[in-house]
């Protein structure tokens, strides 16, 4: 049973940088894509990094240059560098696992495409 567990979120000013991490257990990790997305209250999710197996990586227009996602397969965990935090990236953020990805070299960005999904961590940038 594949577990994600989602952390370092909080209350920050605009314009600060925040680090997510999400670690993975029970399954075999480094096989895996994995994914962040982020949600609010009444809204669709919304894709905002992924990386796969073979670390490629791709970003949402929306955090495109301030977001970089990363991993690291020893630790199992993934990671998402939010820098130049703004007002709208106010959301709850969710880590996501990938066991069906099938081309190493493309990135998932539909929610569909996932299987396991992290509890979220709550982000909330004030103006």
């Amino acid at each position: 049973q594949v577990q994600l567990v989602e952390s370092g979120g909080g209350l920050v000013q605009a314009g600060a940088s925040l680090r997510l991490s999400c670690a993975a257990s029970g399954g075999t990790f480094r096989r895996y894509a994995m994914g962040w997305f982020r949600q609010a209250p009444g809204k669709e999710r919304e894709f905002v990094a992924g990386i796969t197996s073979n670390r490629i990586t791709k970003h949402g227009d929306s955090v495109k240059g301030r977001f970089t996602i990363s991993r690291d397969n020893g630790k199992n965990t993934v990671y998402l560098q939010m820098n130049s935090l703004k007002s709208e990236d106010t959301d709850a953020y969710y880590c996501a696992e990938d066991l069906g990805a099938t081309n190493p070299w493309v990135v998932g960005t539909n929610i569909y495409e996932y299987d396991y999904w992290g509890q979220g961590t709550q982000v909330t940038v004030s103006p």
